[in-house]
């Protein structure tokens, strides 16, 4: 199924997950003990949160031009684009669920989100952006 994307608006948000992606790996960097520092955990959070956004702002585009698709929800978004074929199932199901799980998190269980788990998201998932970001780019119109 072709898809009627603007292509300039999912550009444009993937050089935002890409930004934000870019200052995160500065973050990989960090100790866990560095992000107990205010202005490095607060950094973190708020580009890996950026970063979220513009995923599932490219999720809401897409499905949004797919007659009979509406989701208003980020886990189901994740799911719906593994059922459309836009990234792997299995990828839709666990990482990417995940990522809107932790989207929510960030944004409405703030106070929650401590140094240490900030760190542990940091230094290990940051891949998943990017295995995202492959699968979007191959449905973009050329």
């Amino acid at each position: 199924m072709k898809i009627n994307i603007n292509k300039e608006t999912i550009e444009g948000k993937i050089k935002l997950v890409e930004l934000h992606l870019q200052r995160l790996k500065e973050c990989q960097q960090l100790s866990e003990k560095d992000y107990n520092l205010h202005k490095n955990f607060d950094s973190a959070a708020w580009n890996l949160r950026c970063a979220l956004e513009a995923t599932f702002d490219i999720c809401a585009h897409i499905l949004s031009r797919i007659p009979g698709v509406k989701i208003d929800e980020y886990k189901k978004m994740a799911l719906e684009m593994g059922k459309q074929d836009i990234v792997p199932m299995e990828f839709a199901e666990t990482k990417l669920q995940e990522m809107a799980k932790y989207r929510n998190r960030l944004t409405h269980f703030y106070a929650e989100v401590m140094p240490k788990e900030m760190h542990g998201i940091i230094q290990n998932d940051l891949d998943d952006f990017n295995f995202f970001l492959k699968h979007i780019k191959k449905v973009l119109p050329q």
